[in-house]
């Protein structure tokens, strides 16, 4: 798995958007201001993002951007998927695959498989909702400090 820079500005942008849930619509310049992300590019990740359901947006003066759905019914993993492909470390790790005449005698697809299931099992447990509260905290222990 490799995060791009599409994939990396893609959860940075679900999690200012979690952060928000609930609050005011997020225009695109003040998220690009938090995240640190171009806004050209940033409508780019965005428009994928609605596309794949998990954001909304509301034109007009007052408009701006939503979650499309509860925070914690997003997971880093779903997100990731979406937008950067398969977590899998090699195509060998699905059970389908009959694409190498070595597939199950090959003493490194075990160790691919366990990497997968380890990725996938933090990725897929980790919800928006856990995040922004961890980023909350954070920000309120920077806010406190001298």
């Amino acid at each position: 798995m490799k995060i791009t820079f599409r994939g990396d500005y893609s959860l940075k942008a679900v999690l200012d958007l979690a952060l928000h849930y609930g609050k005011d619509l997020v225009t695109i310049h003040e998220m690009a201001r938090r995240i640190d992300a171009p806004v050209k590019f940033l409508e780019q990740v965005l428009l994928e993002l609605k596309r794949g359901g998990f954001i909304e947006s509301r034109r007009g003066k007052v408009g701006g951007f939503l979650l499309s759905k509860p925070p914690k019914k997003i997971t880093v993993g779903s997100v990731i998927r979406f937008v950067d492909g398969p977590i899998e470390p090699i195509a060998c790790v699905k059970d389908k695959y009959h694409s190498c005449k070595d597939v199950y005698r090959c003493v490194f697809r075990k160790i691919w498989q366990d990497v997968y299931e380890a990725t996938s099992d933090i990725v897929d447990n980790v919800t928006f909702e856990e995040l922004a509260a961890q980023a909350g905290a954070t920000q309120q222990a920077l806010e406190y400090s001298i």
